[in-house]
């Protein structure tokens, strides 16, 4: 997949902008919070209708706006020459996919595959458990139909039991009618996780050796809340747990609690892992999950690099060069130009959320 034009209206700090992209690689160069990384937020958008850095949408529309736009002409393997238009407000957002408008997420998902390299990735390695489960409910939904259903059961289910639970005296009856459906959609989550990241695990080990020359191994595990993930011992575990539920007035147990974690050399990469170590394995992973998604869809994703290589040593940042798929269209940021002999980058300088096309970098 190729994005060829973008145009952005009160995103963010970017009042209006349209960026025609030539070649396969582009560059956004410019100081710090100027309205680099909010065109990549758009960019990334259209592919889950979810930014990679805010969890409200709202946050997306510009100061005193009442709505935001996103437009993407693309060439589409599977659609030809395409464009998708996303029209944010405070109440909501709404989708058109060409000529049609889009009601449902599960007909538009997967169709158009970004992955965003960024630096707040690290916090995959060293954050709190739900941020890896954020990470890994969207790349599993963007390519599994069966797993957004799963997930939308589920979190609906719970939601209503949590509900029970915070009001206090839930009654019996109420508590199971709403376990009967947490149970086999609870069941269906763990183990279309288990199977995804067994084959991003995968494709983890090979991206981090090329990125280490083979010479460490790295790994992901599966770290599931409950360890018989069968519906009937799920359902028996929430009706076993009603007691303690009730006493902390929220559901403690179910895969909205489960994890997973690094490993390089066997070990923690969390905890014994040095920070270039840690900042490979998330390369690799963003790398991994790009091999996933053009796996499982048959579209090569847009690769979007967020000022990200700065922070790398120069062997690391030309190993990284070295391993991307050389079909693959890139678009990073950073402070400074690329470097020399990455070839030829279209360029443009962004100051205060306007963009303006420089002549190609060497």
């Amino acid at each position: 997949m190729r994005l060829k034009k973008i145009t952005l209206r009160h995103f963010r700090n970017v009042g209006f902008a349209t960026l025609e992209l030539a070649g396969r690689q582009s560059f956004l160069v410019g100081a710090n919070g100027q309205g680099k990384t909010n065109l990549l937020e758009a960019a990334g958008f259209i592919t889950a209708l979810r930014s990679f850095r805010a969890t409200d949408n709202k946050l997306l529309i510009g100061h005193g706006q009442h709505i935001a736009a996103v437009t993407a002409e693309l060439e589409h393997e599977r659609h030809g020459e395409t464009h998708v238009t996303i029209k944010l407000r405070h109440d909501g957002k709404e989708l058109w996919h060409d000529q049609g408008r889009v009601t449902r997420l599960a007909d538009y998902l997967g169709k158009f595959p970004t992955v965003v390299f960024s630096a707040q990735d690290l916090q995959l390695v060293r954050g709190a458990p739900a941020l890896r489960r954020r990470w890994l409910d969207l790349t599993l939904s963007a390519m599994d139909a069966g797993y957004l259903t799963a997930l939308q059961q589920y979190g609906r289910a719970l939601a209503e039991r949590n509900s029970l639970l915070k009001r206090g005296g839930a009654v019996e009856a109420e508590l199971a009618a709403f376990e009967r459906i947490l149970a086999p959609a609870a069941a269906e989550l763990v183990a279309r996780r288990a199977a995804g990241l067994k084959e991003l695990g995968a494709s983890l080990q090979g991206a981090y050796g090329r990125l280490c020359d083979g010479a460490e191994a790295a790994g992901l595990a599966y770290e599931p809340d409950f360890a018989d993930a069968s519906a009937e011992a799920l359902l028996a575990r929430f009706e076993s747990g009603r007691a303690r539920d009730a006493q902390f007035r929220t559901t403690l147990t179910g895969p909205h609690r489960d994890d997973f974690h690094f490993s390089v050399h066997g070990t923690a990469a969390k905890d014994f892992a040095s920070e270039g170590q840690q900042r490979s394995l998330v390369l690799a992973l963003r790398l991994a999950q790009a091999a996933w998604f053009h796996e499982k869809s048959g579209v090569r994703p847009v690769l979007l690099a967020d000022d990200v290589l700065g922070e790398l040593d120069p062997a690391r940042r030309a190993k990284f060069w070295s391993v991307i798929d050389p079909a693959s269209q890139i678009i990073a940021t950073g402070t400074t130009r690329p470097e020399e002999g990455l070839g030829e980058w279209q360029v443009f300088a962004v100051v205060d959320g306007t963009f303006t096309g420089e002549t190609a970098a060497p």
